[in-house]
């Protein structure tokens, strides 16, 4: 497959036309029906559905446009790391996270870098740990932020000093709402919005000691600034870590934290044996730095 007709290929799923993406393309019809044609018989499968009206993908044309797009990612990726000069530092370091303390330490790293190497650019990529952790395997980003229970056979890491408790994110006229603590009979029989990860999911199996199914799961996220408003709306009570969100006196919304207690590390992970560009090793350095001096 040539990165040309991959681009092309994804250029036809979003407009939904031949006709619309060869002129996107400044390419005739003609030409563009062709390469697809070759791009289907080289890969034995039906991608594309042609009608009348709209151009549609099939489920093997599903599968490609998201492994076409992560292979020009990756490319983009390989050849901006190849064009940087041997003398020059800068260049682009890509990390994938969810929400956590941890990124105030991304954020750290990336405001010293600032000073000595103004040609590196820091990317931020959001997800869930299935997300981060399909990025990081495949090279799409250096780094991946979240919950420090990588396989050391596959991964190195740093912890980054930080800790989240894991607890219930309610509205303060809940009625759960003046208890110090949740305990897990607390969550059984109430509307839950819940974290849409299976590794979260058995953690507070094991904190319930009972199976997760148990619980009235209403609804599911995978950020909780958006879940909040569903709590705001009375919709339910969100599973969640603290510090999370901005809670004052005059939020509607208030934390209570888990007893036992559920704490979480939060590392900073990447590839065995994975050569860094050098914007990614002065990235490691400087976060060690920081981390050493702190």
């Amino acid at each position: 497959m040539e990165l040309r007709v991959l681009q092309y290929f994804l250029t036809v799923a979003r407009e939904e036309s031949i006709s619309a993406a060869a002129e996107a393309l400044h390419l005739s019809q003609p030409t563009l029906s062709r390469q697809l044609k070759n791009l289907e018989i080289e890969l034995n499968k039906t991608l594309l559905i042609r009608g009348s009206k709209k151009t549609i993908l099939t489920e093997d044309g599903m599968l490609l446009r998201k492994r076409a797009q992560e292979i020009l990612d990756l490319a983009q990726k390989t050849e901006a790391e190849l064009r940087q000069p041997n003398t020059h530092i800068g260049g682009d370091v890509w990390i994938g996270g969810g929400e956590s303390e941890g990124m105030r330490w991304i954020a750290k790293t990336a405001r010293a870098l600032q000073h000595d190497f103004p040609d590196i650019n820091v990317h931020l990529i959001s997800g869930n740990a299935v997300d981060i952790d399909e990025r990081l395997e495949k090279g799409l980003i250096d780094f991946g932020v979240g919950v420090g229970n990588a396989d050391p056979n596959r991964y190195e890491s740093i912890w980054l000093p930080s800790t989240h408790t894991d607890g219930l994110l309610m509205r303060k006229d809940s009625p759960l709402a003046n208890k110090t603590f949740i305990a897990p009979d607390d969550l059984q029989g109430i509307p839950i919005i819940s974290p849409r990860s299976e590794s979260l999911h058995q953690r507070y199996a094991q904190w319930m000691k009972r199976d997760f199914d148990t619980l009235n799961v209403v609804a599911t996220y995978n950020l909780i600034y958006n879940a909040a408003f569903l709590v705001e709306e009375g919709v339910g009570y969100a599973l969640c870590w603290d510090k999370l969100i901005g809670i004052t006196d005059n939020h509607p919304l208030c934390f209570i934290p888990c007893n036992p207690k559920i704490d979480v590390r939060i590392d900073m992970t990447w590839k065995k044996h994975q050569v860094f560009s050098k914007a990614s090793q002065k990235f490691l350095e400087k976060l060690r730095e920081l981390i050493y001096l702190r």
